[in-house]
């Protein structure tokens, strides 16, 4: 069975990845952007092209997306679209609940309209924030810490409601840190793995973070998306948990990123000491979280039979060989 698949955001890290695993499956896929010319090529999904059927749209302009969803006459849909760097949601709300809330919003009145169009909406572990326990399922207290949390819980809740009052299949996939050589190095983990492959080929000496201490739950974005196309074809629509359910300090990550490029973090000095190559910057360190972002994925295991493919340590090893073949390249 072919299918008309319309992934917003598809060049996104997570949106990428969809568009890969749903063109081998024999899908066709709509995949929308700002601006369409060159966007593929710029995201490093040049392999794309010919491929994906690229359309604009703006998560600000909801009659506009509206339009795009419309033409696009999809048999599925993965929103995916969304600002994805979290401390921008403190320096404007305004814009980050237009883009979240609304741009869903949009969608699933715009889909409305269409005969039997199944949606997926790509929530976030944000929405739990201050919940009061963790790991943190389906059903765990929702307390978001920030704007952005905020403005994705608006968008969960408005899945759900139209759920069960229009009967529809509408589901809401709520991920935990999902990670891949393709994330930018803006976000923590591409930070480390960058930052020790650049200590392997010597264009660096230390690598400088924040609390070691802190805790995250961390998946590979490949894992994440085939959850995703399973909840969205399972036969009943519903909300899930997608994560590994396994804490890891940034000590871990650090520490098995040195162990993947082969180096040490500990070296010693001419004058007989010990040298840690990770320097912690006070002004990045954050007062501890009393309940960490962990997930538990029990319900997405046990229903959809959902497996990941990649470990932790898979994941991290694999991160740091591409920016060790990137910085290889550039030499």
């Amino acid at each position: 069975m072919t299918r008309r698949v319309l992934i917003t955001g598809v060049t996104g890290q997570d949106g990428g990845y969809l568009a890969e695993q749903l063109l081998a499956g024999g899908d066709e896929v709509i995949g929308t952007v700002r601006r369409t010319d060159g966007a593929l090529q710029a995201a490093g999904l040049g392999h794309l092209e010919g491929h994906v059927e690229l359309a604009a749209a703006d998560l600000l302009d909801p009659e506009g997306l509206r339009r795009t969803v419309a033409a696009a006459r999809p048999d599925e849909v993965y929103h995916l679209a969304a600002p994805t760097f979290v401390p921008d949601s403190w320096k404007d709300p305004t814009e980050v609940t237009r883009a979240v809330v609304t741009g869903t919003a949009a969608i699933l009145a715009e889909t409305a309209t269409m005969d039997d169009v199944r949606v997926l909406v790509a929530s976030s572990s944000e929405i739990f924030g201050d919940s009061g326990v963790s790991p943190q399922g389906e059903h765990a207290p929702t307390r978001p810490r920030s704007p952005y949390g905020v403005a994705k819980l608006a968008a969960h809740g408005l899945v759900r409601t139209l759920r069960e009052h229009q009967d529809r299949h509408l589901v809401s996939a709520v991920t935990f840190n999902h990670e891949s050589p393709r994330r930018p190095e803006r976000f923590l983990p591409r930070k480390v793995t960058a930052g020790v492959a650049a200590i392997a080929a010597g264009q660096a000496d230390e690598l400088t973070l924040g609390d070691l201490a802190a805790v995250r739950d961390w998946s590979h974005a490949q894992d994440i998306v085939a959850g995703m196309v399973l909840a969205l074809r399972h036969p009943v629509a519903d909300d899930y948990v997608f994560a590994s359910g396994i804490p890891h300090t940034v000590g871990d990550l650090v520490d098995t990123a040195f162990l993947a490029a082969g180096v040490e973090r500990l070296v010693p000095t001419r004058d007989g000491r010990i040298r840690d190559r990770v320097v912690v910057d006070p002004r990045f360190v954050r007062p501890p979280e009393q309940w960490p972002p962990v997930g538990d994925p029990t319900k997405a295991r046990q229903v959809l039979n959902w497996t990941p493919d990649h470990s932790f340590e898979s994941l991290v090893a694999q991160m740091v060989a591409t920016d060790v073949d990137r910085l290889r390249g550039e030499g």
